[in-house]
This record gives C-alpha cells, sequence and structure tokens, in this order.
C-alpha cells in the first residue's frame, strides 16, 4: 500500500486536481434529476414550453460543463498513473540492475519480468482508477442519498434501506474476490517462466522433438490459469444481477410510495422521477465502485509485490579492512584462494570445496573439468559475483569483501562463458565497460582478439551495426568480440569462462600467442575444455566435482592426474597432438 502513496505523492498536483475536477462532474450530474423534475412539473405541467427550452439548455450547459470536468479530471489522473508508472519502472530496473548474482537467482528472470511489467501497469491503471472514479462513486452515492432527503424524508428511507444492501453485496464480493485476484497474478508467474523458457529454448526443444511436451507443459500452467481467473470471474459476476434486483425493487418501492404521495399532495411527479433517477445513479456508481475497488485491489497488491523488491537489500557489503594488511606491492600474489568453499542458495552440496591456490602476478592459469564441476564458480568468485561461502579469496594483497566492488571489478576483464552482445555498433559493445577508449585501444583490442581482420571487412568498420545478441554475426566473432571488449582498458586481471570454444584451433593458438604477449603483464585465467588451450599455462587447476584433484604444469598433470589425462587423451587418441 505504500508505494501506492508513494506513486500519488509522485505527482501532488495532479493528484489534488484530478478528483477536485472529479467532484465538481459530479455535482453537476446530482443537478441533472433536479432540474429534470423542474421540467416535468414547471415546463410540461404548467405548459410553460419557454421554461421547458430554457431547462433543456440549462441540461446541455450541465452535460458540457461536466463534460470539460471530466476530460480534464482525465488528463490530471493519467498524467500522475502514466508518470508515476514511468517513474517506479525505472526505479525497479535500476533497483534490479544493482542486484548480485545470488538475488537475481533467488529471484528468477520471469519474476523480475512480470514485476516489470504486468505488476507495474496494474499499478498505473490503479492510480488512474483512483484519481479518476473511485473517489466520484462515493460522492454520487451520499449525495444522492442526500437529495433525496430534501426532496422527501419518508421516501429517502429506501435509499437508507437500499444503500446499505447494495454496499454490502458490493464489498461481499470484493473480499471473496481480492484473494482470487492475488493468486491470479501469482499464477501470471508461471505462465510468463514458462513462456520466456519455451522462446530462448527453441532451438533445443526443436532439436529433441520436445515440442509436444512443452506444448503440453504450457496448455496445463494456461489451464490452470485460465480456472482461477474464470472462478474470480464468475464471482465478480454474481454482483451486476443482485445489484439490478436490489436497485429495481427499490424502485418499485419507490414508484409505488411515491404515487400514493403524489396522490396526497406531498410531493410532485417530477420529484418522483428524481428519487427514481438518484437510485439509477446510485446503482451505476456502486457497481463503477465495485471495480474500481477490484482494480485498485489487484493494483494495491500488484504494489505489495513491487515494493518486496524494491526492500530487498542490492549488492555487496564492504567489509572493512583488516589490521595489518599490507600495502600491496607488485610482488603481492594477484588472487589468492585460502580454503575456499561454495555453495549456491537452496543447493544440497558444495559447488566448491577446499579450493587453495596463489596466482601471482602475469601468470596464467587454467581451469580445467568435467560439466558441473565448478570451473565457472571458481572464477565468479574472483570478481565477488558470488560470496564465497568458507574461506576467503584475497585480490592484490586484500581480502576480496574489503575491496570497493566498482574499483575491483574496473581492474578485472571477464569475458563469459555465453557471449553476449548487445544492440548497437561494434563501437558501442567495444567501449561498453570502458566508454572513453580511443580508436587506437579498440584497434588493439581487436588485434590482439583475432577480431580486426573481420571487423574491417565489414562496412563501417568500428561502426559497423551489431543486432540484439549479436545476431548478424558468427559464434565466432561473437567470441572474439567480448575477448576484445575485456581487453579494452588494459585489465589487470583477465578471466576468460570458456570463451573459445567456437574457435577454430588455429584461431585459438594465435589467440593464446597474443596473450602470452600483453603488455601490462596481467594475470590471466582460462577456463576451457580443451587441454590445448592452457597447456602453456603457468598453473593448470584441475577440478572434478568441485574438488580440486590436481594442480602443477601440463607435463606434471599428464604424470600425477589421471582425470587430466584422461580429458587429454580423450582428445588426442595417441597422447600428445
Amino acid at each position: 500500500m505504500r508505494i501506492f502513496l508513494r506513486c500519488l505523492g509522485m505527482y501532488p498536483r495532479e493528484s489534488v486536481l484530478a478528483p477536485f475536477f472529479k467532484l465538481l462532474e459530479a455535482c453537476f450530474d446530482l443537478c441533472v434529476p433536479l432540474v429534470v423534475a423542474a421540467i416535468i412539473d414547471k415546463g410540461l405541467g404548467g405548459q410553460n414550453h419557454t421554461l421547458v427550452w430554457q431547462l433543456c439548455g440549462v441540461l446541455v450547459l450541465l452535460a458540457f460543463v461536466g463534460l470539460a470536468s471530466a476530460i480534464t479530471a482525465q488528463y490530471f489522473s493519467a498524467r500522475a498513473a502514466v508518470g508515476s508508472a514511468a517513474r517506479m519502472r525505472r526505479e525497479l530496473f535500476a533497483h534490479m540492475q544493482s542486484f548480485t548474482y545470488a538475488q537475481t537467482d533467488r529471484m528468477g528472470t520471469s519474476t523480475m519480468i512480470t514485476r516489470m511489467t504486468s505488476d507495474v501497469n496494474q499499478l498505473q491503471t490503479g492510480v488512474n482508477i483512483t484519481l479518476r472514479l473511485l473517489l466520484r462513486s462515493p460522492i454520487i452515492v451520499f449525495g444522492a442519498m442526500i437529495m433525496a432527503f430534501t426532496i422527501d424524508k419518508k421516501l429517502a428511507l429506501i435509499f437508507v434501506a437500499a444503500i446499505p444492501l447494495l454496499a454490502l453485496v458490493v464489498f461481499g464480493v470484493m473480499l471473496g474476490g481480492i484473494p482470487l485476484y492475488r493468486r491470479v497474478q501469482s499464477r501470471l508467474d508461471r505462465v510468463t517462466a514458462i513462456t520466456r523458457e519455451n522462446l530462448s529454448g527453441v532451438r533445443p526443444i526443436r532439436a529433441f522433438r520436445k515440442e509436444e511436451q512443452q506444448i503440453n507443459a504450457f496448455s496445463e500452467a494456461n489451464r490452470k490459469q485460465t480456472g482461477l481467473q474464470n472462478k474470480a470471474g464468475m464471482l465478480t459476476a454474481v454482483m451486476n444481477p443482485v445489484t439490478y434486483v436490489i436497485v429495481n425493487l427499490a424502485v418499485i418501492l419507490l414508484v409505488r410510495k411515491g404515487a400514493l404521495a403524489v396522490d396526497g399532495g406531498r410531493i410532485t411527479q417530477g420529484e418522483v422521477v428524481a428519487l427514481v433517477n438518484y437510485m439509477g445513479q446510485i446503482l451505476v456508481e456502486l457497481v463503477k465502485l465495485a471495480t474500481s475497488i477490484f482494480t485498485v485491489t489487484k493494483a494495491v497488491a500488484c504494489g505489495n509485490r513491487i515494493e518486496a523488491v524494491l526492500a530487498m537489500p542490492t549488492g555487496m557489503a564492504v567489509s572493512p579492512a583488516p589490521d595489518g594488511t599490507p600495502t600491496p606491492a607488485d610482488h603481492t600474489p594477484a588472487v589468492v584462494f585460502d580454503n575456499v568453499s561454495m555453495t549456491y542458495e537452496g543447493g544440497g552440496e558444495p559447488s566448491l570445496q577446499d579450493i587453495s591456490f596463489t596466482a601471482h602476478r602475469g601468470m596464467t592459469v587454467g581451469i580445467i573439468g568435467g560439466t558441473g564441476s565448478g570451473k565457472s564458480t571458481l572464477i565468479n568468485l574472483i570478481s565477488r559475483f558470488y560470496e564465497a561461502t568458507e574461506g576467503q579469496v584475497t585480490v592484490f594483497g586484500l581480502p576480496v569483501a574489503c575491496h570497493d566492488l566498482p574499483s575491483l571489478r574496473a581492474r578485472i576483464g571477464v569475458v563469459p562463458q555465453k557471449a553476449k552482445l548487445f544492440k548497437g555498433t561494434v563501437r558501442s559493445n567495444l567501449c561498453f565497460g570502458y566508454e572513453n577508449a580511443t580508436d587506437e585501444e579498440l584497434w588493439a583490442a581487436l588485434e590482439i582478439a583475432q577480431a580486426a581482420d573481420f571487423v574491417r571487412a565489414k562496412e563501417g568498420g568500428l561502426d559497423a551495426p551489431v543486432e540484439q545478441k549479436g545476431r548478424n554475426l558468427s559464434g565466432g566473432q561473437k567470441q572474439r568480440l567480448t575477448i576484445a571488449r575485456a581487453l579494452v582498458g588494459s585489465p589487470e586481471i583477465l578471466i576468460l569462462d570458456d570463451s573459445a570454444s567456437a574457435l577454430d584451433f588455429a584461431t585459438d593458438a594465435r589467440l593464446r600467442k597474443a596473450l602470452r604477449e600483453l603488455a601490462g603483464n596481467p594475470t590471466v585465467f582460462i577456463v576451457s575444455q580443451r587441454t590445448s588451450s592452457i597447456k602453456a599455462a603457468d598453473l593448470i587447476i584441475v577440478l572434478d566435482e568441485g574438488v580440486a584433484v590436481g594442480m602443477g604444469t601440463h607435463d606434471e598433470l599428464l604424470a600425477s592426474c589421471e582425470v587430466y589425462r584422461e580429458i587429454h587423451e580423450s582428445q588426442f587418441k595417441g597422447g600428445e597432438a
């Protein structure tokens, strides 16, 4: 609810003016039955045609003034709703961007997409409805009852009896529907997740002929969502017929009692018509109020979901440096793992167990192992994308938890396992982490990454277009561009997470040679499935189910580590290539 009120507070002027103009419109609407009563009693009853035309002109004037008030109220309410939703969406996006990997994993991509789209849209609609309709309906309902008392106190008692009955039906249906609509919104997350999985995984689904299975999974989730939505809709549908029955019974009673009052000379025929009109206004406004409350309730529920995301603490806390920490010097190791273990949140078994090694400046460290052995987990701890659950990771002589994250990551170049490129140009992608890079620096990075030739061949060179996810590039071209992006800015630590898997052996060999000749003496971590890619590394770490089963050079591991020897011999069947 606080997030909903915050949206209203973002536009205080509009949040006041919109209800104010709706109040004016409601007042004009309440005057209409009195004018109609005057037309019947004084104009038609007195055969005064001039007065009839004059009062009809008053009705037209009330209609135009009411319309102007309604349009003005709509303008201010739409401005407040759309503006606050845009701000909320920006704030939510910025907040999600600061999540750690662990927080992103815990929340889930589909949930975050639902919060950014459906939930914010519902919140926008709720703000609009609140300012435009929610305050108008009570004014009309109670205003009509007050106006009825000004006409005839006895007949107004029918209003006093009908309004609580109508309110009981409306709010009873509303209270029953609120939990259902909350469940509907939650189920939407599941449908979104399945849709996203099918769209992002369309190729493996087709490759393994799983279309029918995925169709069934989506149909089942959609069936449950539809069933719940129908249940909520059926409950809501009960409201209209019941309210119409109550109002029509009240109208019948009004006409009956009003006829007797007219015969007795207590009220006029026009006043009976006015009372019936007021009852009709009450019916319309209560139905509107119920619909508005349903919408606002859904908006508040969505606002609570958004608020839960915004309340999540972002980033990682920076710990104070321990006493006696030496000032980093050239001889200080670049990276030290001291009995490091890592278990993902919700994971049963540790992904890494008791990993200890030292990587000095200028070293090349190779990391190899089977799928799921913990290679990517290990290198993610260096950049502090995840926290070690046990032990300590030290970077440049300081525990990684004591580093300021932006300054730490500015010294590290990371090439992720999946080549991620963004819509734009080659230049915009290369400058992603180092905005002020010169053309000379960009071309130097492209030369090292073995990407300069195909970039020069493209029309526009550095300004050649790149489509979303690099769809207009081959797998090898995408990998080389992501390597070049990491090299821009000359990082002190370069991490290549299986980033040469799409390169042929010749290109991979040229890349490794260029990396060994890098200026600035950086520490290079190479994660690979190929022993040829890490053969020349100063230190090779062999992982098997999260445990370091071997450490040493290529020759040492061939002699001492069975896992490494099996990997090597599976790739080079005669032993050496």
